[in-house]
């Protein structure tokens, strides 16, 4: 093996027919071997695809070296590009139709027999996949998904950039200012007891450059956030950041609505009709029981309590006499679900919460079981069309306060959806939802948060009941749903100095605390801040969708597990007791 060897002419997934004859230099890694009566062939593979490779016994030394290949080594072939055989040509291929004759094979590198094949069709573990990514990475879907990833940035920088927007970046050392996740801190050497944060999101710098006069940023920028992790988080995700001046919420939401029919067309192939559909928030709870509805099937919660108040069954009288809400959802054919089965559901629906589930089988036209004596002829007909059920479905009824009502059986929908295969992956519901409350009650700390945060403005007509009434303020905020999935979530911002210290108090963030974590923001206020909103895409999540994946870890080239871990290099590691000492650092004993 030398350190020259012939210049690459083409690559594993580029010949066609056309180059038949051609003398041409290949280069890779070995895949799959196989011996028929004497010849020789190898799958040739790159990241453009695969060519295979003829190795002739007839050529002595060059067989011999074929024979001595094995899986993942690395090589360079020279040989003549032939046309297969018809009854050899594969389909599956794009480079099918042809082969190469090797004339001259040199081994590049050789490689251990790697702990996984490196083909699509094999299950591998995670823990194996994430230990090996490098392997892993070899895989043609992981390439796809990778390469899929790059378009998507650089289809958002020409959409940006072509709508007059400036990429800036901001700063990824910065002040700490928690609210909402933990941050990830990092010491001062310079100045100890002292710490950068890492940004949750570029939220008060790209204020400031609308301060600044930048009408129009964006930015594809590394966010991180220390909190509980699931299969479309990380610890350090990536967002599509864009902020604007004197715009409204409807400029946004028409702003970002080409960019993903720009997304479905060059990505997917696919034709996204717009606009897209929009739903308030307290719509979407009534409707679906979640603030991010997944459109792809139906089962829509149905209201019954109006219909149900009369009844003999005291479990929904009494709900409705204390104020809360009796409602349903249809599972079309769900009769064929056994008593076991349904056992599952009500164990399911009062793990959400609730205090049970009512369900009612539909055979013919009428109800089937024991409930049927508490309700007259009428009344289980009112709510059979209501509910447009038909023979062999299953009603599935939740009586409790609204709240748990609506989330129980939106759960319950999702859980459904999901054992019935209802969630098609090659199809794609967009869904705005709007008007989301200001702020939310949180028990465990007696006082209100922010349902955003800080920085969003409250809708101009429920000014009123700012502080009255809290809970009843409606935000200027946005979200884009993506089949039930958020992929991105904005607001417009408060952008005067005495709007944002009233909310401040709201949040029973005191003067002293308000300055010490945004001081520099009121200060840039006084200023002449721009009215101004925006909005930041999950970058990770939205690559994930596009491909199909269930997981954004198989969207991003190396992440972390569950737990915050990279199996590969070892990550977070323990560091020398020096570096610790110069940064001032002293860890607790246990």
């Amino acid at each position: 093996m030398s350190d020259k060897f012939a210049m690459r002419s083409h690559t594993c997934g580029e010949l066609r027919e056309e180059n038949k004859g051609e003398k041409v230099t290949l280069m890779g890694w070995v895949g799959r071997q196989r011996d028929h009566g004497g010849i020789i062939f190898i799958d040739l593979r790159d990241r453009y695809g695969m060519t295979q490779i003829v190795f002739n016994p007839s050529a002595d030394a060059v067989y011999a070296t074929g024979k001595s290949l094995r899986g993942e080594f690395v090589v360079a072939v020279t040989g003549v590009v032939e046309k297969r055989p018809d009854n050899m040509v594969n389909d599956n291929l794009t480079t099918g139709q042809i082969e190469v004759v090797a004339e001259t094979v040199e081994i590049l590198n050789v490689a251990k027999t790697p702990p996984f094949e490196i083909d699509d069709n094999v299950e591998v573990s995670e823990e194996i996949r994430l230990k090996y990514r490098y392997l892993d990475m070899r895989r043609s879907q992981m390439q796809h998904n990778l390469i899929m990833r790059h378009k998507m940035a650089q289809l958002t920088r020409r959409y940006f950039d072509r709508n007059g927007f400036i990429e800036i970046e901001t700063p990824m050392l910065m002040r700490s200012t928690p609210e909402g996740a933990r941050d990830y801190l990092v010491p001062s050497r310079v100045h100890h007891g002292r710490f950068y944060a890492l940004p949750q999101s570029p939220q008060t710098y790209k204020q400031l450059l609308m301060v600044s006069g930048f009408d129009r940023y964006f930015q594809i920028v590394k966010c991180f956030r220390d909190e509980d992790l699931r299969a479309d988080r990380q610890p350090e995700f990536t967002q599509v950041d864009v902020e604007l001046s004197f715009v409204t919420q409807e400029e946004v939401l028409n702003l970002v609505e080409p960019l993903m029919a720009e997304y479905m067309d060059q990505l997917l192939g696919n034709n996204l009709e717009l606009p897209i559909q929009r739903m308030t928030f307290a719509e979407a709870m009534e409707k679906y029981g979640t603030d991010k509805p997944d459109l792809r099937f139906g089962m829509q919660l149905v209201e019954l309590s109006d219909l149900v108040e009369n009844c003999d069954f005291k479990v929904f009288t009494d709900c409705i006499q204390n104020k809360g809400a009796v409602k349903g959802i249809c599972f079309a054919g769900g009769a064929k679900y056994s008593r076991k089965q349904q056992d599952v559901l009500t164990a399911f629906a009062r793990q959400g919460g609730a205090r049970g589930l009512v369900i009612i089988k539909i055979a013919g036209t009428d109800w089937q079981g024991n409930l049927t004596k508490f309700f007259n002829s009428a009344t289980r007909q009112n709510i059979i069309e209501r509910m447009q059920a038909k023979d062999g479905d299953l009603l599935l009824i939740v009586a409790d306060q609204r709240q748990v009502t609506n989330e129980a059986l939106g759960d319950l929908r999702l859980r459904i959806a999901g054992e019935e295969g209802l969630q098609k992956d090659d199809c794609y519901a967009f869904l705005w939802v709007t008007d989301f409350p200001l702020l939310e009650y949180d028990d465990e700390e007696g006082r209100f948060v922010a349902r955003h945060h800080p920085f969003t403005s409250p809708k101009d007509e429920d000014l009123q009941w700012l502080n009255s009434d809290p809970g009843r303020v409606r935000a200027k905020a946005y979200d884009l749903v993506l089949n039930g999935t958020e992929i991105a979530g904005g607001s417009i911002r408060i952008f005067k100095k005495d709007m944002q210290q009233e909310m401040f108090k709201l949040l029973n963030i005191s003067d002293e605390e308000a300055n010490n974590k945004f001081g520099f923001l009121m200060e840039a206020f006084e200023y002449g801040a721009p009215p101004h909103g925006g909005i930041a895409f999950g970058f990770d999540r939205m690559a994930m969708l596009f491909a199909g994946r269930k997981s954004i870890r198989d969207v991003i080239a190396f992440p972390k597990t569950s737990s915050a871990i990279s199996l590969m290099d070892g990550a977070p590691s323990a560091v020398d007791s020096k570096q610790l000492q110069e940064l001032g650092v002293k860890l607790a004993t246990e």
